[in-house]
């Protein structure tokens, strides 16, 4: 039996069929939903995007459309929203004896909660109190994401509800550095709340860039947001939290940012260093795979989200149009394997019009050494980064996890990646899961790309660390991809250290061995990683809410270059 907050009682093996789910009417839901456990043999998510096309009659967008014409996927069959984790936690007991670490990590993570006006918002950074506070004391879009998924999971979606409006009414303000006004649809890196002890008040503080280093925007804050606004929909099975017109304009406005039109020739999105999880120097300008694939799939969620008004049909029709010609670019252009390694490596250069098969005038001789050995026979990945005349070959953790979470990869690429992973486990995994990045700037090359950071030395931090929060992504994109094996084998290293190194941020060395120099220890997002990769490898439909299947229609005949002399 589950007791849930509302007061109601339900048994967790209770089924609804689906005639119950078609006469479900969530606009009417409460303020608080009560988790529904329902066999899905469906999924309004699963929409194809020829559904969504210019011209398509409005009937067609309805959340109780006929189950024909929706696509059933494994992973909507096996999703109950609002069902929760049966690890043992402060508010629920299984008779399996659960990982001792996990009670201690729920612990932590309802430490770390950030409450304003008596409500929870969000969770700090980190609760390490040796050290100076600097920004860690504050709420951050990116890395509230995991301790989301978290409470989400734990049937727990009042936090996460809270943080999404709180963030929302932020979106709002007025933003500016020095003299210049950012564009209104930019979300904030972070917030804080300050206590007034004399007036007896609280106030939201926020950062939109402005306090960063290097004076940077968050370009990803607003694609998490979006991304948590359809998990805590998947979820619960509430969508009036994302129907309210407040969430919509917020909506609308990320995605006028996105989608405004330039000088631009390409699909992706032109960027700055430091404007992700990268958050200094690192040489990620340009087009990077971690913003390029949360933009992706930050557009499939709000192609699921919007409503079918005036406003958003003319974004629905933008959007569609903009996945078609991502997809096509990321999954031709930034894709690498041992034949398109091999292709670009007799590549022709100068070639001119538009016949032109080395597009972006990529010099054979830029490929570095160490990537002929790092691409395994059967394997691939996207790379970091596709620009002109310029290439960055190296591996990056979150742009590939998201990518195939998000099905910018195909079946087959996704099959690929995981590959590389399991063929490069002492590289990319070593001792503690998981590189943010493969390999590490060095010598010469790290003084020029991040100019002499003392923080982002080899093999740490940004530039080669092993980032524990990132098992959340492994888990996940395991189970989308039928190896739960190599997630337990990941979970497993971790479990062997976390707890007794107090929940460092990141780890140093190739292999992840040493606690980081500057490691914070009681980072919130390592404790929330570990609790999301426990939960989702005990229960797969967990997966749900993060994941979207591939959409047939995006799918490209892709071509690999001959552009080499015969």
């Amino acid at each position: 039996m589950d007791v849930f907050q509302n007061g109601n009682v339900r048994n967790l093996d209770q089924l609804c069929t689906v005639a119950e789910i078609e006469e479900c009417d969530f606009s009417k839901l409460d303020e608080k939903p009560r988790p529904l456990n329902i066999e899905r043999q469906s999924s309004f998510d699963d929409r194809s995007l020829s559904e969504l096309s210019i011209g398509i009659s409005p009937r067609l967008y309805s959340r109780n459309a006929d189950n024909s014409s929706r696509i059933t996927d494994h992973f909507d069959n096996l999703f109950s929203p609002g069902r929760r984790s049966s690890l043992n936690t402060p508010r629920f007991q299984h008779s399996l004896e659960p990982h001792p670490m996990v009670a201690e990590a729920w612990e932590a993570l309802r430490r770390s909660l950030v409450y304003f006006r008596g409500q929870p918002v969000g969770t700090i950074a980190a609760l390490d109190q040796s050290d100076e506070e600097l920004n860690y004391d504050q709420v951050f879009v990116r890395d509230f994401f995991p301790s989301a998924l978290a409470f989400l999971m734990n049937g727990e979606p009042l936090i996460v509800k809270n943080f999404i409006l709180k963030t929302l009414h932020l979106q709002s303000w007025e933003k500016k550095v020095d003299r210049f006004k950012l564009g209104e649809g930019v979300m904030p890196a972070s917030f804080k709340v300050l206590h007034d002890p004399v007036r007896n008040s609280e106030t939201l503080i926020a950062d939109f860039g402005e306090s960063a280093i290097g004076r940077v925007a968050p370009v990803d804050s607003g694609f998490w947001w979006i991304i948590l606004l359809r998990a805590y929909t998947k979820s619960t099975g509430d969508s009036s939290l994302a129907d309210m017109p407040e969430c919509q304009k917020g909506m609308r406005l990320i995605l006028s940012l996105c989608l405004s039109e330039g000088f631009d020739t390409f699909p992706t999105l032109l960027c700055a260093d430091g404007c992700c999880m990268i958050d200094r120097r690192m040489g990620v300008y340009g087009y990077p795979i971690e913003i390029q694939a949360l933009f992706f799939m930050a557009l499939r969620c709000a192609l699921l989200l919007l409503k079918q008004d005036v406003e958003g049909k003319e974004f629905i029709d933008r959007i569609v149009i903009r996945l078609h010609a991502l997809s096509y670019h990321m999954r031709s252009y930034f894709w690498l394997d041992l034949k398109q390694l091999n292709d670009i490596y007799r590549y022709k250069t100068e070639e001119y019009s538009h016949t032109a098969l080395n597009k972006f005038n990529v010099m054979p001789d830029s490929l570095p050494d160490w990537v002929f050995d790092f691409m395994p026979t059967n394997g691939g990945y996207f790379i970091g980064n596709v620009s002109p005349a310029r290439m960055d070959f190296r591996w990056f953790c979150l742009g590939n996890f998201i990518a195939i979470l998000s099905s910018l990869a195909t079946p087959e690429q996704s099959a690929a990646i995981m590959d590389l992973v399991e063929s490069r486990w002492e590289e990319l995994v070593g001792e503690m899961p998981i590189k943010v990045c493969y390999p590490a700037l060095e010598n010469h090359e790290w003084r020029v790309v991040t100019g002499y950071d003392p923080k982002n030395t080899r093999w740490s931090y940004h530039n080669g660390g092993s980032w524990p929060v990132l098992l959340w992504l492994l888990t996940a994109v395991c189970s989308k991809t039928g190896r739960p094996q190599i997630a337990r084998r990941a979970i497993e290293l971790a479990e062997s250290r976390l707890s007794k190194d107090s929940w460092p941020e990141y780890y140093d060395g190739k292999l992840g061995r040493y606690i980081g120099k500057q490691s914070r220890k009681f980072q919130t997002w390592s404790i929330a990683g570990y609790l999301v990769a426990k939960m989702m490898l005990e229960d797969p439909s967990h997966l749900g809410m993060v994941s979207l299947e591939e959409d047939k229609q995006m799918k490209p005949l892709i071509k690999r270059s001959a552009s080499w002399t015969c």
